[in-house]
């Protein structure tokens, strides 16, 4: 953990990945959550996520923004001693990572397992990319999702209230930082609850307290929502525009950035005149319409995305000549990580139904939105156990080969 923290912060300072561009009015530096907590810093409350004054808004998570706030409170608001630190902090949660990555390794498979997976974590330049670059939350997001699952396989056989206090605390706080976590809440729960049930342990108190806390922590959230919006807003209200953003004329499985407020002036009109709530309304509505008149299209744009996720988006790369490498990798990566997966659940290893249940329900929005690399950074934990399992099986198999012979 410390080599993987002092990797990432040589590699912010000798690379001045701290120095953002202010070509964009500093748009980069966080996108819109930099720009919602520019807006707490200054005293405009949770507001203006774009480039312009909007007013309130719920288009992002809470945390984060709030994170961003409090450093540019102390530091400056867009100065580089902050994203000095933002970058750190999140240096500090993707190093973090790989202590819930080697307990679950050792959990589910075995201590060599977990070792390498941890070092893989730690040295590996494509996980460092995100949190020495990005001030954004997809390091934290990563870091509570390895933790939750590791809190899952440990619940199945732990008594007493106190671990499922924890669960839903940490349920709480991951939905105030990434809501698409949130996918995979019900079946950790049921998976929790499915196997205490088979060890004879009782589950009912626990689900209960656990549901409590989780909804006490988004409460304030929720009602800070309706008291502004005067509607139900779990967490953040805008989906309908990501959907629209995806679907609609030109779709082709990849993220249409030009039709993002922030790159269009015509939408950026329409979000001025309409209000967030009315706008986000109105692209979902559109985005709706487009899918309804022809459903063997949007399968076809779904697969294209299912196959962008998980073997890399064409052309995403700045050298364009770079990306079939980038995205060959990308696919081996998964390849390996499925195959381990197979192989977890054919010999029965502990939690390997968890694995199959985390990698099915977490990416299952962006089939239908978009795929970003970045959206499959907080899985990348699990996957590359899964990835490190596969290719120490096939070692000892290697091994035991001359022995048979």
């Amino acid at each position: 953990m410390l080599i993987a923290l002092s990797f990432r912060v040589g590699l912010i300072v000798i690379g001045h990945t701290y120095r953002f561009k202010n070509i964009d009015n500093n748009f980069s530096f966080g996108w819109e959550m930099g720009r919602i907590g520019r807006a707490l810093a200054s005293g405009q409350g949770f507001s203006n996520p774009f480039n312009e004054v909007t007013g309130p808004t719920a288009w992002e998570p809470p945390l984060y923004p709030f994170l961003i706030a409090g450093v540019f409170k102390i530091c400056g608001i867009y100065t580089s001693t902050s994203a000095l630190i933002l970058l750190t902090i999140n240096s500090l949660f993707s190093a973090l990572t790989c202590i819930p990555i080697f307990l679950i390794g050792r959990k589910c498979f075995n201590e060599t397992v977990a070792v390498w997976t941890a070092w893989m974590w730690a040295l590996l330049p494509s996980v460092m990319f995100w949190c020495t670059r990005w001030v954004w939350e997809t390091s934290l997001a990563a870091l509570l999702l390895a933790v939750i699952f590791w809190l899952a396989l440990d619940l199945e056989n732990r008594s007493g209230l106190r671990p499922w206090l924890e669960f839903g605390l940490l349920w709480g706080i991951a939905g105030l930082t990434n809501t698409s976590l949130l996918a995979f809440l019900p079946v950790s729960g049921l998976w929790v609850w499915y196997r205490r049930r088979k060890c004879g342990l009782r589950s009912l108190g626990g689900v209960t307290l656990a549901s409590m806390v989780f909804l006490a922590c988004l409460s304030p959230w929720v009602a800070r929502n309706y008291s502004t919006f005067g509607r139900l807003i779990l967490v953040r209200d805008n989906f309908g525009a990501e959907l629209r953003i995806g679907n609609g004329p030109a779709a082709d499985g990849t993220w249409q950035e030009y039709l993002h407020p922030t790159r269009n002036v015509y939408e950026m009109r329409r979000f001025h005149q309409l209000g967030e709530i009315a706008y986000v309304a109105e692209r979902k509505r559109e985005a709706l319409a487009y899918i309804r008149e022809d459903y063997g299209r949007f399968l076809g744009l779904s697969v294209k995305r299912f196959i962008y996720y998980w073997g890399g988006i064409p052309k995403l790369a700045q050298n364009p000549a770079l990306a079939p490498l980038k995205n060959s990798v990308f696919l081996a990566s998964t390849v390996l990580a499925f195959w381990g997966l197979g192989r977890a659940l054919r010999k029965k290893r502990p939690g390997a139904w968890l694995f199959f249940w985390l990698i099915l329900v977490y990416p299952a929005v962006y089939y239908f939105v978009f795929p970003h690399p970045r959206y499959r950074h907080p899985i990348e934990p699990e996957l590359g156990i899964l990835i490190v399992y596969v290719i120490s099986e096939a070692e000892w198999r290697k091994e035991k080969l001359p022995e048979t012979a």
